[in-house]
């Protein structure tokens, strides 16, 4: 008798199995993972490193994030005291304000590239345990910078009321420029960062880039020497700088109240869409073998 049962539950048991596995979804959900969407777990995950992001910038500073106006005031205060006495720039109206608007647009744009640059490698450890969406990481970083760029803003104020700069309708165009040029800093930190991990020479050679192009931009030197350069090719290069435009849109509408010219908008517009395109593009072609080279 006991021969003729085991031979029906040998074969009840696989039946079972099956049925017992037919009842269990085949995707899990954790009780996080339920409260938080695929697209909300995302905001998530951006908001909580950007956090821990400003919270280590300024761990154990005992002025915190007021650092962050005072550096680009007393960034402003050294270059206007070097440039206006040794090159002659003072003839500039509103020097000191002209200097701070274009510095700090330029550091945001040169701090989030060369963090999302970065921002790959540096989450090695993390994407190799987590399975987590690669493009936060180099997005984060401009977002952080963002930031930054945020807090710098109060010093512009003070340097407005230092020169008698009264705030115009004008300086409502100021946000515009600002998400323009974050979408042009998402795409280049999407690039960089995917060509990052296959080509490490790149963290090394952006920095040279950088410098070059910062002197190649009018920060610090007047916009009319871009007509004193000889040749008109070179002259049309420094006129579609993207750093120009978005500098020369910021001056505009914080400065000199006036409507950018629309070749101005126009390029900054173009740039960012580019700029994001192709970010998207090779990042995305790229990142399912980051794990290879991480």
């Amino acid at each position: 008798m006991a021969s003729d049962i085991e031979p029906a539950e040998r074969d009840a048991a696989p039946a079972a199995r099956a049925a017992s596995a037919s009842a269990v979804p085949a995707h899990s959900t954790s009780a996080r993972d339920a409260w938080y969407p695929a697209g909300k777990r995302d905001l998530f995950i951006l908001r909580e490193l950007v956090s821990k992001d400003f919270k280590l910038k300024y761990r154990r500073s005992v002025l915190g994030v007021i650092w962050s106006v005072l550096n680009p005031l007393l960034m402003m205060l050294v270059m206007s005291l070097v440039f206006s006495f040794f090159l002659r720039y003072d003839n500039i109206e509103h020097y000191p304000l002209y200097l701070i608007v274009a510095n700090i647009t330029w550091q945001v744009f040169a701090d989030s590239t060369n963090a999302g640059m970065m921002s790959i490698i540096d989450a090695a450890p993390l994407l190799k345990k987590v399975r987590v969406k690669k493009f936060v990481f180099p997005v984060e970083k401009v977002l952080f910078s963002l930031v930054n760029f945020l807090f710098s803003l109060i010093a512009v104020f003070v340097v407005m009321l230092w020169e008698g700069v009264a705030p115009t309708p004008t300086m409502l165009l100021a946000p515009v420029c600002i998400v323009l040029l974050m979408l042009f800093c998402v795409g280049l930190s999407l690039l960089l960062s995917a060509l990052g991990v296959f080509f490490r020479d790149l963290v090394h050679l952006w920095g040279v880039l950088l410098m070059a192009w910062m002197y190649a931009t009018p920060i610090f030197w007047p916009v009319s020497m871009i007509e004193q350069v000889p040749y008109h090719a070179v002259r049309a290069l420094m006129y579609a700088n993207p750093m120009y435009n978005y500098i020369t849109f910021m001056r505009d509408a914080v400065i000199y109240a006036t409507l950018p010219p629309i070749k101005v908008i126009v390029s900054c517009v173009a740039w960012a869409l580019v700029s994001l395109a192709l970010g998207y593009v090779v990042f995305r072609t790229r990142e399912r073998r980051f794990i290879l080279f991480i």
